[in-house]
């Protein structure tokens, strides 16, 4: 997967492709899906979510440019997979899903196999975590309508990255805020962003 998938398609930064290496990435799956869990595509999960496909994983990740100091907040845990890749590229994960079944899976999962720089939470990710902010990075793993939620931007660290799929009149796109500013990259598809 690292090399055929990641690194061959432009994924260079090394510490997310050790990451890549060896978080477990079928450990994050139910046993009858664990056979799907290293192509090159999104796995359906529970409550009609998915796990990004491998090379959506790493590049979201390496987007934020992570050193490794970090706290970073993950909106929308899913398996728990994306968050354990961001575990060992920054110093501390704050998660939220707003599933409670996947969000006490994903607790389980990350707590049995020894993540204990990841925080889950269940709720709204598009309030953010205002009582862990600031943040080194954000990553949302749920497509936002126009624009990602205000809440995110005002609790990102001057400087630092927030990653999300946006959807407009031309589609979907994964986008890069930073400063300010925002860099269209890849047409993606993902799950809808839910508030509330």
């Amino acid at each position: 997967m690292v090399e055929r998938q990641l690194r061959r398609r432009g994924i260079s930064d090394e510490r997310v492709l050790e990451a890549m290496g060896e978080v477990p990435r079928e450990r994050f799956l139910d046993p009858d899906l664990r056979g799907d869990a290293y192509r090159d595509g999104a796995v359906t999960i529970a409550e009609g979510q998915t796990m990004s496909q491998p090379w959506v994983v790493a590049r979201m990740t390496s987007l934020l440019e992570l050193r490794g100091h970090e706290r970073v907040l993950e909106v929308g845990t899913g398996s728990g997979y994306g968050a354990a890749v961001l575990s060992r590229c920054c110093q501390e994960v704050v998660t939220i899903e707003r599933h409670a079944v996947l969000a006490e899976r994903a607790a389980a999962v990350l707590a049995e196999l020894g993540y204990a720089n990841v925080e889950v939470r269940t709720g709204d990710g598009t309030a953010g975590a205002p009582d862990r902010a600031p943040f080194g990075g954000e990553l949302v793993t749920a497509v936002a309508e126009e624009r990602p939620p205000p809440a995110l931007i005002e609790q990102l660290e001057p400087g630092a990255a927030l990653v999300c799929p946006v959807r407009d009149a031309e589609g979907e796109f994964l986008t890069l805020y930073r400063d300010g500013t925002a860099e269209r990259l890849a047409a993606v598809r993902f799950v809808p962003l839910v508030s509330g």
